[in-house]
């Protein structure tokens, strides 16, 4: 997904205040029989999406305000249904008006894997259980579920590792990447995808992270971790999430528990090819991350939002372990000549 400027999302606060747009969602609640309800503002996005907590009669539910065209809130209502069809805590659906961008949801409360980690909860088990909820996912997600998914396919994937060409290359490097360079770029990129896509293809939700984890304690199994923010989900090669969530740009895990995930995941599937797997996630790990890098220069740079560049050493680390592995080479190759390893890392405002 593309995030919005800071200049749309001031727009994003107008279109919500806006009388007509107030109006239908008043008219939505009271169609849902929430009208009544106290309304508090629960949380922002970097989207056009507005988060409001409702409490009506020692109830709570939430409020997704998403304004089309910015917005489209039906990936999120299919992507909720496949993953509450397999017994995951995705938000219950209570009311919809799609036409117009409002959901009404079941509220998971506050206590997401961020907020409890800086508690001090025990931080292995929080990251087994979301590891089980992959599992899960990867044995049984249905073929006609992923086909209903966009797929991260070359294009988009080309696409969103431009960003460190476009972004991170110039502020650093002083000047726009040259063609040629930009072109040996591209090319060492579609000679590295293709062996990311040996591994089975299964769902992505995309921003699975502990900004978007909840621990419910009182739920059994792999229900006691809820799910948010992904109506993003994509079609990929297997191993996408678990990348995502190990590999995390804000946050470092505990010393030994990225292996002892990895191999907890792949333990959960005894069919599951190891050599191939090992590839989709060195590939994509390296997709994510040069992504990264160059959005959060674009964020300092376009946004007036320099917050994000404290993350980037542990992102060029990440990068740098995912450009070891043999079926990363020729990118390896590429940043080995272009890029001098003085480079990567901060940045000095």
């Amino acid at each position: 997904m593309t995030e919005p400027s800071a200049q749309a999302m001031t727009t994003s606060l107008k279109l919500h205040e806006q009388p007509e747009r107030v109006a239908s969602r008043d008219a939505f609640l009271k169609r849902a029989g929430w009208g009544s309800a106290e309304r508090r503002l629960l949380a922002g996005d970097a989207s056009f999406r507005r988060y409001d907590r409702l409490t009506l009669g020692g109830r709570t539910a939430v409020l997704m305000d998403a304004p089309p065209p910015h917005e489209d809130v039906r990936p999120f209502v299919a992507v909720r249904k496949i993953l509450g069809g397999l017994g995951l805590s995705a938000p219950e659906l209570y009311a919809a008006d799609e036409a117009q961008g409002f959901l009404l949801l079941e509220d998971l409360g506050d206590d997401t894997y961020t907020r409890l980690l800086q508690r001090g909860t025990d931080e292995p088990m929080l990251y087994r259980l979301a590891v089980d909820v992959l599992i899960e996912l990867a044995k049984h997600i249905q073929p006609k579920d992923l086909q209903s998914l966009p797929a991260l396919d070359d294009a988009r994937a080309l696409d969103e590792v431009s960003r460190l060409t476009e972004w991170w290359w110039p502020t650093v490097m002083g000047a726009p990447i040259p063609e040629t360079v930009l072109g040996d770029y591209r090319e060492a990129w579609r000679q590295v995808l293709p062996r990311g896509r040996r591994a089975p293809e299964s769902i992505g939700l995309f921003d699975y992270h502990v900004d978007n984890l909840l621990w419910l304690p009182k739920r059994k199994g792999v229900a006691a971790c809820g799910l948010l923010d992904f109506q993003d989900a994509v079609r990929v090669p297997m191993g996408f999430d678990l990348m995502s969530l190990l590999q995390d740009a804000r946050r470092d895990l505990k010393p030994g528990l990225e292996p002892e995930l990895y191999d907890r995941f792949v333990a959960g599937l005894p069919g599951l090819d190891r050599a191939s797997f090992a590839d989709a996630f060195a590939v994509f790990g390296a997709e994510r991350h040069s992504r990264i890098i160059g959005t959060f220069v674009r964020l300092w740079k376009r946004d007036g939002k320099p917050a994000y560049l404290v993350h980037l050493p542990r992102v060029w680390r990440q990068l740098e372990s995912a450009l070891a592995a043999p079926a990363m080479a020729p990118l390896k190759t590429w940043f080995d000549i272009h890029v001098p390893r003085a480079k990567r890392g901060a940045i000095t405002m």
